[in-house]
């Protein structure tokens, strides 16, 4: 029988009174790791960015404690995909996961490999204390669904996370996805498929609750380090289901003067031009609450007298279109899509500074392991880039030659797909329908940042060079997708 339990918490901007700290006699000698993750946040959108009018001072203060990586990027920026990249530092082609987890996808085998090797369980394995809050959206639904309202459709999307597919983390209050941000709902660690809860509050809040109750316990109770990710749902859509006490701090904002500012929003009384004019006050709102609920999570960490020794991370799956280009979403080489916000800080040991290294979301799996002294344990299958020693300097070179890759795959279909490479100058994109090739996009974003000109016809030259350098990277990642490159 199913039980499902519905859960009264704080009211907003009430502390739950959790207890003290509890502190362990000796430091342990790694670092610990609390990585927080909000869905679909632009690269922009932070006040220390100085590009959009959105308000996250929490933010700003761990940008300034830490290295900003203003030109960080997601390589296939949809949910499952990115998270997926991140959980096992491969690439689409390798780690199966070539679209969202959801049950159009599910007979292509479109989930978490059971088997994949993921950061969180080599430090497992390295004696970390370790809890997953919030978001995961990373296992395939099946009959008989479960029973939340977004399983009710011609799509299932949520899906529970047995224990055996958790990959190393012990602490479990999570969901597949679900966008009811206002009354989320969650299994918890020892909770069967059919004994989810919901909770009257909004999502950040009651994960950071939740992950300062991790902190304030089981993060200090011995000399084990701890690893925590906080995965918050907003700012995904729906827009709307977000306090109005961050609502009412953007009433005033002129969103028409904004529309005008940003070339690629569509005008007044398209379809997508009134998205962006709906939607963007909401956006900014569910931004400016999340800042919030980072900044108690830091706090906590300060209070328990942790702060020094954690690898802070602040990071996106990926961004959001709003209506530009004409895209509501996301799953587009557009920079609104790809583009990500991202700050490490580690006190004393990164050197606060703004750097325009292309860290890739991917990219974090090698990079943390090798900031934590754990470089030797990086699985060979391991295929995203090691930036970890870079970070380290005082002032990061960017590397001239350095680029990220783009992917958009069609699970049902290998034939079919785009791939791309971004580098610090030009966005290049080749499209394949059935092994044939139908587009190309080539954008020269020193000249054209808002990627409003198509130059592929009048640079043929530029073009072949960087389908070599993109075939190139194919072949070494093992991307079937390059044969369908050649001549």
């Amino acid at each position: 029988m199913k039980l499902t339990l519905l859960v009264y918490t704080s009211a907003l901007g009430v502390v739950l009174p959790f207890s003290a700290c509890s502190r362990s006699e000796s430091k342990p000698s790694r670092p610990n790791l609390v990585f927080i993750m909000a869905d679909q946040f632009r690269g922009d959108a932070m006040g220390c960015m100085g590009k959009e009018p959105v308000q996250t001072p929490n933010l700003d203060r761990l940008a300034s404690e830490g290295i900003l990586f203003t030109d960080a990027v997601s390589s296939y920026p949809v949910s499952s995909p990115a998270r997926a990249m991140l959980m096992t530092g491969m690439y689409p082609a390798a780690n199966g996961v070539t679209g969202n987890c959801n049950s159009q996808n599910t007979p292509y085998g479109v989930e978490l490999s059971e088997e994949a090797v993921c950061w969180s369980d080599v430090l497992k394995e390295e004696g970390y204390r370790t809890a997953y809050i919030g978001k995961w959206h990373l296992d395939a639904p099946y009959r008989p669904y479960v029973d939340t309202y977004n399983n009710k459709g011609e799509v299932a999307w949520n899906e529970w996370c047995p224990p055996e597919r958790r990959h190393g983390f012990d602490k479990w209050i999570a969901y597949g996805t679900y966008d009811n941000h206002l009354k989320p709902m969650y299994w918890d660690t020892k909770s069967g498929r059919e004994e989810f809860y919901y909770v009257n509050q909004w999502g950040p809040a009651y994960e950071a609750d939740r992950a300062i109750e991790f902190i304030r316990t089981e993060g200090t109770e011995t000399d084990r380090p701890f690893a925590m990710v906080v995965s918050m749902n907003p700012p995904h859509t729906g827009y709307e289901l977000v306090p109005e006490t961050y609502k009412r701090l953007y009433d005033s904002l002129d969103v028409e003067a904004l529309a005008q500012k940003l070339p690629y929003i569509p005008e007044k009384g398209t379809p997508e031009g009134d998205y962006f004019r709906e939607n963007i006050r909401n956006y900014y709102a569910c931004i400016t609450g999340v800042d919030e609920h980072v900044g108690r999570i830091i706090q906590a960490l300060k209070d328990c007298g942790v702060y020094d020794n954690t690898l802070i991370v602040f990071t996106s799956d990926h961004g959001v279109c709003m209506g530009g280009h004409g895209v509501e979403g996301k799953n587009v080489f557009y920079e609104e899509s790809m583009r990500i916000p991202m700050i490490c800080c580690w006190k004393g040991k990164l050197h606060p500074q703004k750097s325009d290294l292309p860290m890739a979301f991917a990219d974090l799996y090698p990079t943390l392991l090798s900031l934590m002294g754990m470089e030797a344990q990086i699985p060979a299958s391991v295929q995203t880039h090691n930036w970890g020693q870079l970070l380290l300097n005082k002032e990061i070179q960017t590397p001239e030659e350095a680029f990220q890759p783009y992917y958009y795959c069609v699970p049902s279909d290998s034939t079919s797909g785009r791939r791309g490479i971004r580098t610090a100058r030009y966005t290049y994109v080749t499209e394949v329908e059935e092994g044939q090739p139908t587009n190309v996009w080539l954008y020269d974003r020193l000249h054209d940042p808002n990627q409003l000109h198509n130059l592929a016809e009048s640079q043929p030259a530029l073009c072949d060079s960087l389908k070599r350098t993109l075939s190139s990277w194919l072949e070494q990642t093992h991307d079937p997708f390059e044969k369908y490159l050649k001549p």
